[in-house]
């Protein structure tokens, strides 16, 4: 619209720039008549009888003349008017119906409709931009039930998945009683032996109370219709990082270099917990070897805000080929297994959740080969 107004002013300042430089030059015009010699009072007479009709004709025919300027200048203007609407209505008005239609598109309303004009120069395209915004709408609405459907699984899933965990954790806790009291009733050799099982039955019942936690924390967040998993840093004791790894002592040779350094970090226990459990999964699944793990705290390191930080580094090491070089950069990304995972389970999510878990919880993570895989936590100090 903005194009075809700035196309009217100047079409409408032209014509009116040319009616007034007629107009000028109209009133400049003057019949004269210069007499250079002398004549008689009969001649000047006779002169004036000859002229008299002449001038009268000349200013008829001005006035004629500027009334037929005037008729065609006016017929110029409407015919101007004319040919500026036509030109809009054919051209310039289906690129404005059309960017306004792409816009709408753009901003997700797919109700609109584009009036159909075969004879603009559109006019081909009209029923295919139409048939193209059905098809968009179908396809959402396709994704929205697709959506739902994959809602409803998750929490029907989660839900099913209660009742068996609850078995286990019960299951734990009969277990736990019996084997209780085998321990104080017992022989020598049953008190180890249950003690030994105790032990076990306890690393059960904890890991069904993580998952227990897991099914809530999926329910809860299908229910909400949230687009991440909630990750929520809190002021913790860094002692409970080395009780995470303790837990997986009877399942893997795991060496401590020390222990870690007492101070306060930001971390999410139930997400820290599933980082190691993820990192030292890998290790045992793709390595099978020692895993052996290490605590220092980093120097002061600026963030992306310029503020300095310290971080508890937890490096975490396995003796095992560690992953190829051309498979290294992309292993952290979603669904994403190296080489060395072609005949193992699994979905190529663990590392790409480990990294994501320390980004939210204001950390991170570095990894590396050298002469097995290692991994670096960085948990950042309070």
């Amino acid at each position: 619209m903005k194009a075809i107004r700035n196309i009217t002013i100047i079409f409408t300042v032209f014509m009116l720039a040319a009616l007034a430089a007629f107009a000028v030059v109209w009133l400049k015009a003057r019949m004269s008549v210069e007499i250079t010699a002398s004549f008689s009072m009969d001649d000047l007479e006779a002169y004036k009888n000859v002229l008299e009709p002449i001038k009268e004709g000349f200013n008829r025919g001005r006035q004629e003349l500027f009334a037929a300027v005037l008729v065609f200048w006016g017929i110029v203007l409407v015919s101007g008017y004319i040919l500026i609407g036509f030109v809009y209505n054919l051209n310039i008005k289906p690129v404005e119906e059309m960017e306004e239609y792409a816009s709408e598109i753009a901003k997700g309303n797919l109700d609109v409709k584009l009036p159909m004009r075969r004879h603009n120069i559109f006019g081909g395209f009209t029923e295919s931009f139409d048939m193209m915004r059905d098809e968009l709408k179908t396809s959402r609405k396709r994704e929205v039930e697709a959506q739902k459907a994959k809602r409803d699984m998750v929490a029907e899933l989660s839900h099913d998945l209660k009742t068996p965990v609850a078995t286990i954790a019960a299951t734990c806790e009969v277990l736990d009683m019996k084997y209780q009291i085998r321990k104080k009733e017992g022989s020598e050799k049953e008190i180890k032996d249950a003690e030994d099982t105790l032990e076990k039955i306890g690393y059960i019942k904890e890991k069904s109370d993580v998952i227990t936690r897991l099914v809530e924390n999926v329910f809860s967040v299908t229910e909400g219709e949230v687009d991440e998993i909630k990750v929520d840093p809190q002021e913790t004791q860094s002692s409970v990082i080395e009780g995470f790894f303790e837990s997986y002592r009877e399942y893997a040779n795991i060496i401590f270099k020390n222990h870690i350094p007492q101070c306060l970090v930001y971390l999410d226990k139930l997400r820290m917990e599933q980082v190691i459990d993820n990192v030292i999964g890998n290790s045992i699944k793709y390595a099978g070897t020692d895993i052996t793990v290490s605590f220092d705290v980093t120097e002061e390191t600026p963030d992306k805000d310029g503020t300095k930080s310290r971080f508890l580094k937890i490096t975490i090491r396995d003796e095992g080929p560690g992953v190829d070089e051309e498979d290294l950069p992309l292993i952290i990304g979603k669904f994403s297994r190296g080489k060395n995972a072609e005949d193992k389970s699994g979905y190529g999510l663990g590392l790409y959740l480990v990294n994501f878990y320390m980004e939210k919880q204001r950390g991170g993570m570095n990894y590396y080969n050298d002469n097995g895989f290692v991994v670096e936590l960085l948990v950042r100090k309070v």
